[in-house]
């Protein structure tokens, strides 16, 4: 078995990670860490009651690197690249969560704050499976890809140097994405009954999403709306744009995604609840004339998050990349 450690095992994210890790057939959880206090995991989840019995300490690295092979981080930026900066001196494979490592210095000072650990900007893989695979294979050190990147890369990735005009975004996320910290745009009074833009045109994953589009080859211009909506979980990306309408659209597609086994082409408009509680990114496109409609769904909290960590994981460490990986819905 393989031993890993969590720290930020308090919340949403570290949930997740430790619902897929309990029953995983190569790791196994050696050390549980938050950045503010010790206490039990039953007592921060009691869902895990019967479960798992673990305490969980406030984080130290060398008791991270003494205990575990490969360390997630589910933890804020500026605290993860802290925390980087320390253990990418130790003999411990990382992947982080949070936005520190994902972007290029002038990117991420530009969306975020200064960054203190630019060193190891070079140093980390972007943490999206199907297009940096090979690069994660022989990684100490990946970026976890955000929530919304995730949801609309990897609709524009089998386009990105076909578009011929600027690529709109109006994207949808579950409250989870806010994570637990209270505040009052997620307050239930304000998102019940309710679904409002935020950040329109300047949300920080806007910035990604093009800097990543730019990598793979694309100068188009993105434009990004993200959405807040009344459920807890589940992420919906709506990208329009056009393209040569002599392009054969969904047969690109589907030779893009040929060999991937966790992207579903769908016939139908997809939905959010097909893939609630899956690793599945969910694709469908409509293609009319020029004109190129491609809708994506995740679950923000395991595709957006964690089970993409997983998967990379898997294969820092020589695994299968489907190794403990969700693929059951949680809903018909």
């Amino acid at each position: 078995m393989i031993n890993v450690a969590i720290v930020g095992a308090s919340g949403y994210t570290g949930l997740e990670l430790i619902k897929m890790l309990v029953n995983h057939p190569s790791f196994k959880i050696n050390y549980l860490a938050t950045t503010q206090g010790a206490d039990d995991i039953t007592n921060l989840h009691p869902s895990l009651e019967s479960v798992i019995t673990q305490s969980v300490e406030v984080v130290d690295v060398d008791t991270v690197a003494s205990s575990a092979d490969l360390v997630f981080l589910a933890v804020p930026h500026m605290s993860a690249m802290s925390l980087v900066k320390q253990l990418m001196k130790k003999d411990i494979k990382i992947v982080d969560f949070s936005a520190d490592y994902r972007l290029s210095k002038v990117a991420y000072e530009g969306a975020y704050c200064p960054h203190t650990d630019v060193q190891n900007l070079p140093n980390a893989v972007y943490g999206l499976i199907e297009l940096y695979r090979e690069e994660i294979k022989s990684a100490k050190l990946v970026a976890g890809t955000g929530c919304y990147p995730t949801a609309s890369l990897l609709g524009l990735a089998p386009f990105i140097k076909l578009f011929k005009s600027t690529v709109f975004i109006d994207a949808k996320s579950g409250v989870s994405g806010a994570g637990k910290k209270l505040s009052e745009t997620t307050h239930f009074i304000n998102v019940n009954e309710n679904m409002f833009a935020y950040a329109p045109l300047e949300h920080r994953h806007g910035v990604e999403i093009s800097e990543k589009a730019s990598l793979l080859g694309s100068k188009v211009d993105v434009l990004f709306v993200p959405h807040l909506v009344p459920v807890t979980r589940g992420m919906l990306a709506s990208i329009y744009s056009t393209i040569d309408e002599t392009i054969d659209a969904v047969k690109l597609l589907e030779e893009y995604y040929k060999d991937e086994p966790f992207i579903r082409i769908r016939n139908n408009p997809v939905q959010m609840k097909e893939v609630s509680g899956t690793h599945f990114c969910d694709i469908y496109l409509k293609q009319q004339g020029s004109t190129l409609y491609i809708e994506t769904a995740i679950d923000n909290l395991l595709r957006g998050a964690s089970s993409q960590a997983l998967a990379a994981a898997n294969l820092m460490c020589g695994l299968d990349e489907a190794e403990g990986l969700p693929r059951i819905a949680y809903v018909p």
